[in-house]
C-alpha cells in the first residue's frame, strides 16, 4: 500500500490545496448563509461525497480520459456551472421565506436529503476536482507496491477527511455569522440574497475559467 512518507506528502498538498477558499468552500458558504449550519454540513457531506465518486473515477481510469478530452472537461464544466447559478437564483428568490424558517425554531428550508444530493451534484460535476485528481493523484502511486486502484482510493480517503474538516469549520463559521443577521428581518433577506449571489458568482467563475485547450 502507500507508504507513510508518500501519504504525509499528500496530505501536506491537500491541507495547502483546500485551506485555500476555492469553488466548493464558497458554496458551502453560501449555502450556510443562506439556509443555516445544517444546511452547510449536508452540503458538505454531500459535496465530499461527490468528490469521492470523482476519486473512484479516477482511480479506475475513466479522470484520465476527461483530462484528455476538451468536449468531456467543458460539458462537466458548464453542467457544474449551470446548475451553482441555478441554485443561487433559486436562493435568491427564496429569501424571503428565510423569516419564516427562523420561526419554526430555525428549521432549514429544504430537507437535509435533498441539500446532502444538491452538494454531491455540485461536487460530483466539479471538472477542476477530477483533472486534479487525475494529475496528482499517480505522482504519489508506488506502482512496485501493485494495487495502484486501491493505493489511490486510500490517498483520496485522505483529502476527503480533510476537505471534510475544512469545510465544515468555513460552513459553521459562516452559520455562526448567520446568526446575527438573523436577528433583523431586513438583514436576514439580505442574508439569503448574498448566499444566492454568492453562488451565482462561483456558477459564472466555474464556467469562464479553466483549460482553453
Amino acid at each position: 500500500m502507500v507508504s507513510t512518507d508518500r501519504l504525509l506528502a499528500f496530505a501536506a498538498m491537500s491541507f495547502l490545496l483546500i485551506a485555500v477558499p476555492g469553488p466548493s468552500v464558497l458554496f458551502v458558504v453560501g449555502r450556510a448563509l443562506a439556509q443555516g449550519r445544517r444546511a452547510a454540513l449536508m452540503t458538505v457531506a454531500g459535496n465530499t461525497a461527490g468528490a469521492y465518486v470523482l476519486i473512484v473515477a479516477v482511480a479506475f481510469g475513466i479522470g484520465s480520459v476527461v483530462e484528455r478530452s476538451v468536449l468531456l472537461f467543458t460539458a462537466l464544466k458548464l453542467a457544474g456551472a449551470a446548475y451553482l447559478v441555478y441554485l443561487g437564483v433559486r436562493a435568491w428568490r427564496d429569501r424571503g421565506a428565510l423569516r419564516a424558517a427562523f420561526a419554526e425554531d430555525g428549521a432549514a428550508p429544504h430537507s437535509g436529503l435533498r441539500t446532502f444530493w444538491e452538494g454531491f451534484a455540485v461536487g460530483v460535476s466539479n471538472p477542476k476536482t477530477i483533472v486534479f485528481f487525475a494529475a496528482v493523484l499517480p505522482q504519489f502511486v508506488d506502482r512496485g507496491a501493485g494495487h495502484a486502484a486501491a493505493q489511490m482510493l486510500l490517498l483520496g480517503l485522505v483529502f476527503n477527511a480533510i476537505a471534510l474538516a475544512s469545510d465544515s469549520v468555513w460552513g459553521l463559521a459562516a452559520a455562526t455569522a448567520r446568526g446575527w443577521f438573523a436577528r433583523s428581518p431586513r438583514r436576514l433577506s439580505l442574508v439569503g440574497g448574498v448566499g444566492g449571489m454568492t453562488m451565482i458568482g462561483l456558477g459564472v467563475t466555474v464556467a469562464v475559467t479553466g483549460r482553453k485547450d
